[in-house]
Formats: C-alpha cells, structure tokens, sequence
C-alpha cells in the first residue's frame, strides 16, 4: 500500500511477466513516491517561508526515482532504504511537527481487561493488580541538524503519568499522575519545563484523569467520586467532574450510569468526549461520541451511539479547519485502541456514510459490520489522535515489536512516518506551545435549584412516529435508570452478558418510575423533572400502554430548561416550529406519581400481588393450569416461579438488552405481549372471565412492568453476594449437592425454578425422588435451610426500610 513506511518494492522480473522482489536483473519501482511528493508540495504551499527545503527534497526524490529505475539486486532495497529515510526527514521538517517540541508520555502498554474503559485498575477494586508502573513525561524536540531530542519532565519509576493536556498558553500542563500501585491516579500541573509540579485532586480510592483545560481555565476531568459500576460486569466507572484552577468548587458533569472519558474541545466551547451508557440495550455497541457544555448542560450524540461496530468511539478531537473529528475506532472487549477515522458529521450521526477515512485504510469496511469487537482485528493498532491540521495528524502506533507503541505522523496523502519510539511504548503526542483558546460559555445552570425542565416540541416526529396516529399519545412517562453500587463474583447470564448480581432475565437495568407528564393534541410535553438523574422517557397511549422508549438517557441539571423536537428525530436538523407548542404556553407540568413516591421497581413488590389476587389459585403448583403457565410467586435460585415462566414462555415480549439502532414503535412491551392481550380481551373462556376481573391498577402494574422492560430487582445489593448468581440462599456446596441428590445442574438457567424456597416439597427437582428415598429427606433439608435464610434476609431488610422510613427515605433513593 503506498505510503506505509514499511512497504516492499514491487519489481517487474524481465521476460517472466510477473511481480517479484528484488533478484538480480530486476527494475525497481519506489514504493510511496507519489504520496512523499504531494505531501511535500502541500507544505511548500502551506508553508512557503517556514518549509524552505522543499525543492531540496523533492530533487532528492527525482534522483531516487531515477537511481531506482535502473537499480538492480540490493541497490534497489537501498533506494526504498533511502526514501523512508527521506520521507521521515522531509514530513518532519514540517512546521506543524518541527516548530515545537512534542510532548509525549512512556509507559507500558494497559494489561487487557473486560472493556476498553478499564484502564485506571483503581486500589481496592477487582483489577488492582492489573496496574503497572514505570513511566515518564517527556519532550521530543527538533534540532537545527534535523535530530530529534528527548528530554524527561517527569520521572515515575513505579507509577504512570498519563492524559496530558496543554494550556492554551503553552505554558502549564495538566496530566494524571499515579506514584505507585497503592497509590491512585491524581489531577496534576506542572510548568512546561517540568518544574512546580503540583497536585490539584485528592482522595484515597478514587481515580481522577483525562483532565482538560477549559475556555475559563477551569479543568474538566473524569472521575471515580460518583462510584458506581458497570452493569454487564464489575469494573468502577467514572464521570465528567469540573473544579476550579485551585482545585476547588467541584462539580459533577455527567450523570451517565457508566463512563465519561476523554475529554476534548470543540472549536465554540462546547466538551467531545466519549460515553458509554446503555438503557434497554446490549451493552457491546453503545460508545460512542457526545457534546455537552461546560455546565454540564445539553448532552448530546454526535456520532456512533447506534452503530453494530465500532464497540467503542474513543479520544475524539476536533479537526482544525474543518468540521470533522479524528477518533479512535475501537471494541468493546479491547485496549483503548484500534483503527483511526476522520468523521464528518454532516454525512450522518452513525453507520459508515460519515466516516471519511481510516488507518488503516482497510479498517472502513469494518464500520457498522460484524459486532462490537469488530476491531481487534485491525493491525497495526492506533490510539492518541491529535490533528495538527486537517491533512496532519499525530498518533500512537505499533512498531512491529510486540505492543510497542511509537508515536507516528500521518497524513491524509497515505504517509506514516515514525518520528520516535522507546520502551516500553510512547502514548499522547501533542504539540507543547501555545493553542487557540475557545469562547468562554456561560453557565445556565441554578445550583440552589433541586429541578430543571424538559420541553418536547412535538413527539410525533421521529423515527417511526409517523405511523402513529395524532392524538394517539396522551403522556409521556419519565423512568430513572439509577446506578449500580454493588457487583458479586458469582454471575447470572440470561443470553445477552454478565449480570453480577444477577437483575433480570435478559437486561441489565434496574428501574425507577418518577412519574407522568401530560402530551398536548400538537404533541408537545413540558414538565419538570428532578436535576441530576439519569432518566429516559416513554410515550403512552390511553390506556397507559407504551408506544415508544428511549434506549438511551439523558438528565437536566439544576435550573436548567432543555428539550428536544421529538422522539429519536433526526439529530442535524432543527426543529421546525410554524407555532409556538401548546405546552410551551404554560407552566411546567409536575410529575404525576405512579401508585406512591419514587422508588425503584420490584416485581416481587408491584407485580406478584397482582397475580397472588387474581392469578395463583388456578395457576400454581398443582392446578391443570399450572402446568401450562405457573404463577406463584414461589422464589428459586434468583427469579420466582412465575418471573421464569412469562419470560421464558413467550407471554411477555420485551427487548432485553437489544440492538442499537432505533426500534419502530409497537415493536415490543404491552402492544405485543400475550400476557396483556389476555388481561384486556379475556381468556376466551366466558366462566374464567367472569371470575377473573382486573381493576385499572391492577393491570396498570402489569402494563408498566412489561413496558419498562420487564426487570425483576430493585436493588444491585443482595444478602447472598458469595452464592450461586449473587442471589441463591444456599451456598455454592449446598447448591452442588442438591444436583448431585437431584441430578441436575442446577447452575444451568434452563433449572432456575427447579427448586422452591417458598414451599420446598414442590420444588420440581424433587419429582424424580420418592417420598421414602433418603436422598429426597436431605434434599428438602438444603430447601428448608434456603427458605430459613430468606426468611432472615427478608427481616433483615423490613427492619433496614423501618430505619430509612424513619428519617424519612426509601430503599434506594438519593
């Protein structure tokens, strides 16, 4: 491929007719000639005062090609010797590369891990030991002979130094600064010769990185002080925080349940970073590019929250000159590395129309094909974009020696030039000079506010919508998606990934309903929300039945009115308002509760009393209609009797942790599901439907239960973490000699109501065992020990919420 600097010559062998390398009597054809020469004509142009050894290069160029035309045998590889050597010297005396130094961390490349955000192996977390230390800050300078120089700024012998940001006047640098494995990842600023280092966040157990500098010389940086964990496995996430110069006057960001990282800006001001976050989605796609101001206010996607790959958008900036970002395309199960592609966002928000080009150039058929780790197959790796221009760019790449990182030059005429690489590897170039800086953005924020509004202008546009007939939604419910404080090392998997704690059946959410505004006849919705949570909305039609969700979320900060022009409209456009929206006339509507204050979702709670009432006395144990759907509320190694049975039976369609691009409304939830189909129009039976009446509530809480995904937990927390899924009551040598009495694996999903902590003589798993046999007497035995446990697990929580009434709390809230 022309332009690597590592390409072989392609040689015509005579009289053979086919390509050869280099054998005696062969013509030789430089590799990557063209690629140099435009590359130089553009930088005499660009530079025609600061580049004056163009002509110079470009006829030492002409001299190669015609050596080469005539060379045979080893002068020929000495030619294409001569002209990497060439391209290097001539691509580095750009004044973009040459004109200030370069700045530049060392270190080893991340130990991989569960997912490419994990890079921080946090003191007292699961991957502690995954951190290794040895690093250095440093320069790369440019002599007036053409060589490079280093020289160190900062030593860590057993720690990293990290994320690098440069102060709009050149003049101070922020970085993340870890001394050792007992220690953890700290904000820091040092002067631009190394010297006055100083350290700006503190705290034991919390890791602080990506710091950047703000239009207002504020810092916005990631951290861990907001803990919580990731859904799909057990790995500490972090948040987008701002502090003040001192250090002082912090504040949280993001809201997001998962990770905000790697900060950068946008020409007006506004934050690029990366967020990971899913709602009701597979947890492998669903990285990718959003903005958000200053403040806080205004998340928004950019690009890639919908797209089968890349799994991950990482480390995007914002290219000079243009209105395209350079990020790294990378994978969900990865290191922070992968492909590089320069993303235009006026093409599209996701797939591959946006995607101008990448390095390498193959890695664009890649875009939105295969799955979320699509991209560990890209060799070379890249990572650490930095534009110089909108045709150079600096980043890391792989040398050819293991995971050995150099830091490269590349442009967008097909060059790679390696400028410099030393052990163990080079990471974050960027330029160490003065930059411009943004306009400063004020803040619309009111901190002494606990609300802020939405206004939505008309949820009949978006896709899909049309279909929906006007007048067809009456309201708009507002759902939390609260954080995950806890994880286990046992682990439940329902198909769709790690639960640790077990949750749900096929979803990773736990839920929180806080409440339901009113939809215009325009289709417009204004309503006041609580600030600082993270919440998803979902259109509802008469009968309180779901039409449409959001699969992502977003939140509103203290005093702040924000709002949309739909429900997933297009994301480029602006709205189009022939009329100010009915809702807009009025004041803000307030949340209307649903059955009682806000509290996250118990099925155990909200939905087994349904069906206790009106369900069980014919479907249960026992009974002709238990056998073809049981539901009794009996509990087994995580889920009850008839949670397992509706989910697995094919009553309740919902969409688990499902696909990343938008799904058309009615496609799931209460609009499709038997169960509801059954509620509203009867079993068919005209006995059973005279005995078997439903008031609104009680369907109410079905409808909603399945809407909201159908989740079974309200809480991450669990008084059996050591046990199998992180919820049995009978520990892992219980559990192992109840399947040897019983003669089933009872750590398989297909068995998880074989058993009955309920009413342990109807557990399933005993029907192969006589009432006289011993093995059944030790088996119940292990049952009764299980519901005993329960039973005290069960008083231990009343006498928690008891506490938490008193001081006037519920379970789980803020």
């Amino acid at each position: 491929m022309a332009g690597k600097t590592l390409v072989r010559i392609a040689t015509f062998v005579a009289g053979a007719g086919i390509l050869g390398l280099g054998g005696r009597g062969t013509a030789a054809e430089l590799s990557g000639v063209e690629s140099l020469r435009a590359a130089v004509r553009d930088l005499q142009a660009a530079f025609p005062d600061q580049y004056p050894d163009g002509a110079r290069f470009l006829a030492r160029l002409d001299a190669l090609v015609d050596r080469a035309r005539n060379a045979r045998g080893d002068e020929a590889s000495r030619c294409q010797a001569e002209l990497e050597t060439l391209r290097r010297t001539a691509l580095a005396a750009n004044p973009l590369v040459s004109a200030r130094p370069i700045l530049f961390v060392t270190r080893k490349q991340y130990r991989p891990d569960h997912h490419n955000t994990e890079t921080m192996f946090q003191t007292g977390e699961i991957n502690t030991q995954s951190f290794e230390g040895g690093g250095a800050l440093k320069t790369l300078r440019w002599e007036a002979d053409g060589q490079a120089k280093v020289a160190t700024l900062l030593e860590l012998p057993d720690g990293v130094v990290r994320d690098p940001d440069v102060h709009f006047d050149g003049r101070r640098i922020l970085v993340a600064l870890r001394r050792r494995r007992g220690d953890d990842y700290h904000i820091h600023e040092l002067s631009a010769d190394g010297s006055g280092l100083r350290q700006l966040t503190f705290g034991s157990g919390i890791s602080d990185i990506d710091p950047i500098y703000l239009p207002s010389d504020e810092i916005v940086f990631t951290s861990t002080r907001q803990p919580k964990y990731c859904m799909c496995n057990r790995h500490i996430m972090g948040n987008l925080f701002k502090m003040d110069a001192e250090g002082k006057n912090l504040q949280q960001l993001g809201r997001n349940t998962l990770h905000e990282g790697h900060a950068s800006l946008l020409p007006d001001g506004r934050i690029l970073y990366d967020r990971w976050e899913y709602v009701d989605r597979n947890f492998g796609n669903a990285q990718g590019v959003w903005t958000i101001f200053p403040d806080g206010t205004q998340p928004a996607v950019w690009y890639g929250n919908s797209n089968h790959s890349p799994g991950g958008v990482l480390d995007a900036r914002a290219i000079p000159g243009s209105e395209a970002i350079i990020a790294t395309f990378s994978s969900c199960h990865d290191r922070p590395w992968g492909a590089l592609a320069i993303v235009d966002r006026r093409r599209g928000v996701d797939g591959r129309a946006p995607v101008l080009r990448t390095w390498p150039p193959s890695a664009i058929e890649l875009v939105d094909r295969g799955n979320y780790d699509a991209f560990t197959q890209v060799q070379p790796k890249y990572e650490d974009p930095y534009p110089l221009s909108d045709k150079y760019f600096l980043c890391s790449r792989m040398v050819g020696r293991g995971e050995e990182m150099g830091i490269f030059l590349l442009d967008v005429f097909g060059n790679e030039v390696l400028l410099h690489a030393e052990a163990p590897g080079c990471f974050d170039p960027m330029p160490l000079g003065p930059r411009p800086r943004p306009p400063v953005i004020a803040s619309r924020t009111e901190l002494a506010r606990a609300e802020g509004n939405f206004l939505i202008g008309n949820v009949y546009v978006g896709t899909g919508m049309e279909a929906i007939p006007r007048g067809a939604v009456k309201a708009i419910r507002v759902v939390e998606s609260p954080e995950k404080r806890f994880w286990t090392h046992p682990a439940w998997d329902g198909g769709t990934g790690t639960q640790a704690p077990g949750m749900n059946w096929d979803d990773f959410n736990n839920k929180r309903i806080l409440g339901t505004a009113p939809v215009e006849a325009d289709g417009s919705a204004y309503f006041t929300v609580p600030a600082n949570r993270f919440v998803y909305f979902q259109l509802l039609d008469e009968r309180g039945m779901m039409i449409q969700s959001m699969r992502s979320a977003t939140a509103v900060r203290p005093g702040e009115t924000t709002g949309c022009a739909g429900c997933h409209e297009g994301r480029r456009a602006a709205a189009a308002v022939a009329a100010l929206p009915l809702a807009a006339r009025r004041g803000p509507s307030r949340l209307q509760p649903w059955y009682g204050p806000p509290r996250n979702f118990s099925y155990l709670s909200e939905v087994q009393p349904v069906l206790d009432r009106h369900c069980v006395a014919c479907h249960d144990y026992g009974q002709a209609a238990g056998k073809k759907l049981n539901l009794a509320g009996d509990v087994g190694m995580i889920f009850n009797t008839s949670y397992v049975e509706l989910r697995t039976k094919g009553y309740v369609r919902v969409v688990g942790a499902g696909p990343p691009q938008v799904l058309p409304p009615k496609t799931w939830g209460s609009h499709v599901s038997p169960l509801v189909r059954i509620l509203l129009d009867g079993h068919g039976d005209p006995q059973i439907d005279r005995q078997v009446k439903l008031d609104r509530e009680a369907i109410d809480r079905i409808i909603t239960w399945i809407d909201i995904n159908a989740p079974y937990y309200p809480d991450y927390a669990t008084a059996f973490p050591d046990h199998l899924f992180g919820r049995a009551p009978i520990d892992a040598g219980q559990v192992q000699r109840l399947g040897q009495l019983v003669g089933l694996d009872l750590a398989d999903r297909g068995h998880v109501v074989a058993v009955s902590f309920t009413r342990p003589q109807w557990s399933a798993c005993l029907a192969r065992l006589d009432d006289r046999d011993p093995r059944r007497q030790e088996a119940l035995a292990i049952l009764e020990d299980g519901k005993r446990r329960l039973a005290l697990a069960s008083r231990a929580l009343e006498s928690l919420e008891s506490d938490l009434s008193t001081h006037g709390l519920q379970r789980g809230a803020k």
